[in-house]
């Protein structure tokens, strides 16, 4: 198989889960999880899809990315009692989610030959905005947005060394392993070490 194919089978099924979690923290309905699960599994991939005008959209060339997310949605619909924390789980396997999307994004942008800025872009776009939409639609505050967390940002240095080893001529495969390696690590240790990078804070009006 393919490995940028291989990249979006495993990055729909990890964002399904977490799509799937998410639904069951708001008590949606089967049909709301599977709903949930697609946006948030195929989300990021289609608008890379449809900025890169390649067409068609990855998931209309192939409908088992959508029967995967499904399938994830009925696994997490009868399961999802059994966990003890599901916020946890969402955070860690949308870790894992992340670290598969990204080098999806970069792989897919460096295969149509785009330039080192929109292969960049690409990546961000693919490991993030899937779960941008899956917490807006159950009115969450999204994770990339939280305060100082290491996602938008290690999304975009994982992207930044695929990019700089493709340029010193390492092989995809390789390129795109340590961006998955190093977009991990980074989101990984915002979770379990509490890195972040630092906020603004306003300062009190001069008297």
């Amino acid at each position: 198989m393919n490995l940028l194919i291989l990249l979006d089978y495993a990055s729909v099924l990890i964002f399904a889960l977490t799509g799937a979690l998410v639904a069951s923290r708001a008590q949606l309905d089967v049909v709301g999880f599977a709903f949930v699960a697609c946006l948030t599994a195929v989300g990021g991939g289609t608008l890379r899809d449809v900025l890169l005008d390649r067409n068609p959209v990855f998931w209309i060339a192939d409908g088992t990315y959508i029967l995967i997310a499904v399938g994830a949605a009925g696994l997490v619909f009868f399961t999802a009692h059994l966990v003890e924390s599901r916020l946890r789980w969402v955070m860690w396997l949308d870790s894992f989610a992340l670290a598969v999307a990204v080098p999806a994004g970069v792989g897919v942008a460096m295969a149509l030959e785009q330039p080192a800025l929109i292969v960049v872009l690409m990546g961000m776009v693919t490991g993030c905005m899937g779960g941008l939409i899956r917490d807006v639609v159950v009115n969450e505050v999204p994770l990339v947005l939280k305060q100082g967390e290491l996602y938008v940002s290690a999304a975009f240095a994982g992207a930044l060394l695929a990019v700089a080893l493709r340029t010193f001529e390492l092989p995809l495969w390789a390129a795109l392993v340590g961006c998955g390696a190093l977009t991990w690590t980074l989101r990984a240790g915002s979770l379990q070490f509490g890195w972040s990078l630092p906020v603004y804070r306003a300062r009190p009006p001069r008297s």
